[in-house]
């Protein structure tokens, strides 16, 4: 049997396991740990096992760890994590893809029964429905205030009751109902706070992004740039063609009005002046767009399959012989 370990000793190990985890990992979650049981916790371990690590520890005690590691090993970005490591959280070190991990943590979540003076995380809301409760309890739906009825010998909700409220604390009566119901509102895992990459830190939902988001937002900020820039008269790359394009309308505006002329003011003059030009130029577009090119061709195949006319050379006499 290994001997027991002093406090002391153990503080020692952990600070070597805590460093040793902070020069082999680059990706780390931060996650929340409350009201997680030892079992829930042990089945997490196991299904992140292969690329990740789960370490918890006292907040005092891994901030000192990584002040010193940060100290011995000059990697200051390692600090950023300080700020993170409030309330009950846990460290998960991972060498996977942070989205995969971050999802396969929020399969463990087990179902917990609403305990007296825990703050609720969501909504409560009691289902219509048979309770299969005697008419004796209907001191518990009373005093809630929840409207019953008594059908078949036992206690029926008549509609839906939000009892509880996210935010507020469970009393005794809602979890005492709640109990009787066998109904387990409330269901805890570990919950991502916070992610660590390399010294950046950013909120797990950036995980969530996709590259059609990406691209959206990429879209957004150059419109953004191009408005401001337009509206500055400021050229940027953005903002360039825009400006071009400004800048040709404006001249040919003058051009038109003006018997100043340029080689691309040449042809708009053409067509103000003679504007039926401007009709024959979309004519054979919209024959085209109506079917005409086809028709076109289908006779011209009709042709070549005719036989050919004889001229008067082929009969061997000219008319005028």
């Amino acid at each position: 049997m290994a001997p027991k370990l002093s406090k002391s000793e153990k503080k020692i190990a952990y600070d070597q396991k805590l460093c040793q985890l902070l020069d082999e990992y680059t990706q780390i979650l931060v996650a929340a740990a409350d009201n997680v049981g030892s079992n829930q916790l042990q089945n997490i371990r196991k299904g992140l096992r292969g690329d990740s690590i789960v370490l918890m520890g006292k907040n005092t005690m891994m901030k000192r760890t990584i002040r010193i590691h940060a100290e011995k090993t000059g990697n200051q970005a390692i600090l950023n994590l300080i700020p993170l490591l409030v309330g009950n959280v846990g460290l998960i070190f991972t060498k996977g893809d942070l989205k995969e991990v971050s999802e396969e943590v929020a399969k463990y979540k087990v179902g917990a029964p609403a305990r007296v003076g825990l703050v609720a995380p969501i909504d409560v809301v009691v289902p219509p429905g048979n309770t299969g409760l005697d008419p004796s309890q209907t001191s518990f739906f009373q005093v809630l205030n929840i409207p019953t009825k008594i059908n078949k010998g036992t206690v029926e909700i008549i509609t839906p009751v939000e009892l509880i409220k996210k935010g507020d604390k469970v009393g005794s009566s809602e979890a005492a109902l709640l109990s009787k119901l066998g109904i387990r509102p409330f269901s805890y895992g570990l919950v991502v706070l916070s992610v660590y990459d390399n010294g950046s830190v950013f909120s797990p939902e950036v995980l969530d992004l996709t590259e059609d988001d990406l691209v959206e937002k990429f879209a957004l900020g150059v419109s953004m740039i191009t408005s401001l820039s337009l509206a500055i008269s400021y050229p940027t790359l953005a903002a360039a063609p825009h400006m071009f394009i400004n800048a040709y309308k404006n001249v040919l505006a003058v051009a038109v009005e003006t018997d100043y002329s340029f080689p691309q003011a040449d042809k708009v003059k053409e067509y103000l002046a003679d504007p039926s030009k401007f009709a024959v130029a979309v004519t054979p577009v919209a024959a085209a767009d109506s079917g005409a090119a086809p028709a076109a061709a289908a006779k011209e195949e009709e042709k070549k399959d005719e036989p050919a006319e004889e001229s008067d050379d082929d009969m061997g006499f000219s008319l005028f012989d």
